[in-house]
């Protein structure tokens, strides 16, 4: 019975790292932007440049960690790297949901969004097994000899960190994002006729004038006691409101295309029924100059040749951009956005996209731009 308890505990623990850190590597970029979220909450903002090295080897840690507890190396070391890892990933996704600061934690990236209190929950089970399989550690079976495992490690290891930096470099294998390949922009933004909105409570404080009596009582009590009537009862501070039940929320919620001016630009870009090329730099700052080079060129040749609308997204100043854009001869127009969504169109600095109707029919990292000649003959000679 206790051996069958602790096979249980051990798989179940090492398949959920495993794949924690396989769906988090899947978009280290994505998981890096979370740990800065977190190390702004803490006052941490000097690591930020480590945050994406640090997403890359956390997410490798998770996978080896997981592995090597199936496997049973170095269990008693393994075991204990587990467990202080949970204690850590519990204490974060506690204090996200007690403080209210990091709403999602992301830790299963964008595949699975949980709650903060969901997020902890979680860990709160995961640490119970990692316990069980703790309190038995020193006899956790091994399933290959000792030099066999180290052997398995490393290979894991070289392994589970060059996914890694592959998905760094040529995006994610999956797109969990609301901008994936096939949807529709416009429509992920909408919400459809008949959704459910979010249902609020209003709790009110209420102070009897001539008695002094205190009262508090929600805005559906408030209305049916009808003790709104009564003149000696009075608000007290503001009314506080509580979310009771999440309605609909569509995926896409915070994306708006301005020009320079702050004109709104979403239903005439999106709405464009030939092919636009969009070039996402979230950041000109720190762009990759050679991989905006290379988009500026593709950009040309599909304007000169096909009558393309091209068009670069930041999240820059106007004033900023278009000195960049005069410094590099860029040949797109220039609209502005937040830096939050045109971070999930491409995970790339810069990226590109190819739209229509303002479906989503493909996109590319810049370690990945397709060649002009191979651009035409896939899209633009089927006009």
């Amino acid at each position: 019975m206790k051996n069958g308890l602790v096979w249980f505990c051990r798989i179940a623990v090492g398949l959920l790292f495993i794949f924690s850190g396989l769906i988090k590597a899947n978009d280290p970029l994505g998981f890096s932007y979370k740990l800065e979220e977190y190390f702004e909450v803490f006052h941490l903002e000097f690591l930020n440049s480590f945050a994406l090295s640090m997403s890359i080897l956390l997410c490798a840690l998770e996978m080896l960690l997981g592995f090597a507890l199936l496997v049973g190396t170095r269990a008693v070391s393994v075991v204990w790297g587990l467990l202080l890892l949970i204690i850590f990933f519990g204490f974060l996704t506690f204090y996200s949901a007690f403080f209210k600061v990091v709403q999602t934690c992301g830790c299963f990236g964008d595949a699975i969004p949980l709650t903060p209190w969901q997020s902890f929950g979680k860990d709160m089970i995961l640490l119970i097994l990692v316990l069980v399989v703790f309190v038995n550690r020193k006899t956790v079976p091994v399933l290959v000899s000792q030099k066999t495992g180290d052997k398995l490690f490393i290979a894991a290891t070289v392994l589970s960190l060059g996914f890694g930096l592959y998905t760094y470099n040529f995006s994610p294998v999956v797109d969990f994002l609301p901008y994936k390949i096939g949807n529709n922009i416009l429509n992920e933004m909408k919400t459809p006729p008949g959704a459910q909105p979010d249902v609020f409570e209003i709790t009110y404080h209420l102070t009897n004038k001539k008695t002094k009596e205190t009262k508090v009582m929600s805005d559906k009590e408030y209305l049916k006691t009808a003790i709104w009537k009564d003149a000696n009862w009075e608000i007290k501070g503001n009314p506080e409101s509580r979310l009771v039940k999440k309605g609909f929320e569509p995926k896409i919620r915070d994306l708006n295309i301005q020009d320079a001016e702050g004109n709104n630009y979403n239903q005439e870009l999106l709405s464009n029924p030939f092919y636009s090329l969009v070039i996402v730099a979230y950041n000109l700052d720190a762009t990759d100059e050679d991989g905006l080079a290379k988009a500026n060129a593709l950009a040309a040749n599909l304007i000169q040749n096909y009558n393309t609308r091209a068009i670069l997204l930041t999240s820059n100043a106007p004033q900023n951009a278009q000195e960049f854009a005069k410094k590099h001869r860029l040949v797109a127009e220039l609209f502005y956005a937040d830096g939050v969504p045109l971070k999930s169109m491409v995970r790339a600095n810069p990226g590109i996209m190819l739209l229509k109707n303002g479906t989503v029919i493909n996109k590319w990292h810049y370690h990945s731009l397709p060649k002009y000649d191979e651009l035409v003959k896939e899209y633009f000679s089927k006009q």
